[in-house]
């Protein structure tokens, strides 16, 4: 029976069906991240990018302070804005801008090898192929998306042409990146749009969506990714003799390599099951990075995932798919060096599979959960909004972490560093 108010009472509550209720609940939700996205990302609703400093611009250059202030006073290069103080500033676009401007100036004198170390795109005449890296686990809270969007946007800041695919029905890497799907996505918006089999495929180009940061786009996710794990099946089994085109593992590398000459790296966020799309991840990448957080539970089903992973793939293998990674590494997450238990099980996985574990963990931080309560990264809050040694700890972790991935990737193409 109602109140007087026409409220639910909880006896009434039980009744209802348990869509109804979770159908209200969702709604309830969904309307209350639109206010908060609008609250916190006004006027548009839309993420943007903060400015780096002088020091960070240089950093992120490879240049010195002094050097950029020199460039600045003659009005050389892209100018930074300058605020309060004469402190500089600059987009990330303007960082780009200034990695092609010296780059231009190292080719005058003739130094090759200088410009490169200033523009890092792939040269496709020397061979460099589109680097796919799949970032996957089938545990929740491996810090999977937490890795690959950090992986993504450091690539980018250092100069790479990053395409970052959420394959995930969570849509996690999406929300990082200031989408709500339910609101911001209809139909065929993500990769499924892509990848599926009947005549409503459309090409990867179209469904590409540019970010707020410079050379970082997005294949958003939301759950009609879903639909992949349910069709695949019905397509393998109405699959011609002979027809490659209905091969599930080939579908996304296929819409990759559509759009292969737009980009340098592909980071892909997988689901945390191992299903259809993750497979069709692995069979399109290059390279892989295995998230473990050191406890023995995740360890053990980390066991049973390579486990799994191995036998599928022998099947694709036996398909005629071709594997053939340039990496792979396990990735240490939410690490902490002062618990004992976790730094024995981190000995035990170095002992066990020697350097394809990462050098680097990724530590355990206050500062990239309270990062992500606004729905953002470590690399989009400046340092002034935590203490300084619980940034420094935080952001040194995620540098070494992604500088290791991306002299991989280095390596990979054949370029010594």
């Amino acid at each position: 029976m109602a109140t007087a108010s026409g409220q639910v009472t909880q006896d009434q509550q039980a009744l209802r069906p348990a869509d109804e209720t979770i159908a209200e609940d969702a709604q309830a939700l969904s309307a209350q991240l639109k206010a908060m996205r609008e609250r916190l990302f006004p006027p548009a609703s839309q993420k943007t990018l903060r400015s780096f400093t002088s020091g960070e611009a240089a950093r992120l250059v490879g240049v010195s302070d002094g050097y950029l202030r020199q460039l600045s006073l003659a009005g050389e290069g892209p100018q930074p804005v300058v605020g309060a103080a004469g402190r500089r500033y600059y987009s990330l676009a303007d960082i780009d801008a200034l990695r092609h401007y010296l780059a231009e100036q190292a080719l005058a004198k003739g130094n090759i090898s200088k410009a490169r170390t200033y523009v890092k795109w792939r040269d496709q005449s020397l061979g460099e192929h589109l680097q796919v890296i799949s970032v996957t686990n089938f545990k929740g809270g491996s810090g999977k998306t937490t890795s690959a969007v950090h992986l993504a946007q450091y690539l980018a800041m250092t100069g790479h042409r990053v395409l970052a695919v959420d394959l995930d029905p969570q849509a996690s890497l999406s929300a990082l990146f200031g989408y709500q799907p339910e609101l911001d996505l209809v139909g065929n918006d993500t990769i499924y749009g892509a990848i599926r089999y009947d005549e409503e495929a459309r090409p990867l180009s179209q469904i590409i969506r540019k970010t707020y940061f410079h050379n970082l786009d997005l294949v958003p996710g939301n759950l009609e990714l879903q639909e992949f794990e349910h069709v695949t099946p019905r397509a393998l089994a109405e699959r011609k003799s002979g027809d490659a085109h209905s091969l599930f593992f080939t579908r996304v590398q296929a819409a990759l390599q559509s759009v292969a000459d737009d980009y340098d790296v592909v980071v892909i966020d997988c689901p945390p099951q191992l299903g259809y799309l993750t497979l069709s991840a692995l069979c399109a990448s290059t390279s892989v990075i295995v998230t473990v957080h050191p406890q023995m539970l995740d360890v053990a089903s980390m066991s049973q995932f390579l486990f799994m992973t191995s036998d599928l793939l022998g099947v694709v293998r036996e398909a005629g798919g071709t594997l053939n990674f340039d990496f792979l590494r396990y990735l240490i997450t939410r690490f902490e060096p002062n618990d004992g238990p976790q730094a024995q099980i981190v000995g035990f996985l170095r002992s066990l599979f020697g350097e394809r574990v990462l050098t680097s963990p990724m530590v355990k931080s206050t500062a990239i959960s309270d990062a992500g309560l606004t729905k953002q990264t470590l690399y989009e809050v400046g340092r002034e909004n935590f203490s300084r040694g619980t940034y420094d700890r935080a952001i040194e972790s995620l540098e070494a972490v992604n500088s290791e991935i991306e002299q991989l990737v280095h390596s990979a193409w054949g370029r010594k560093e």
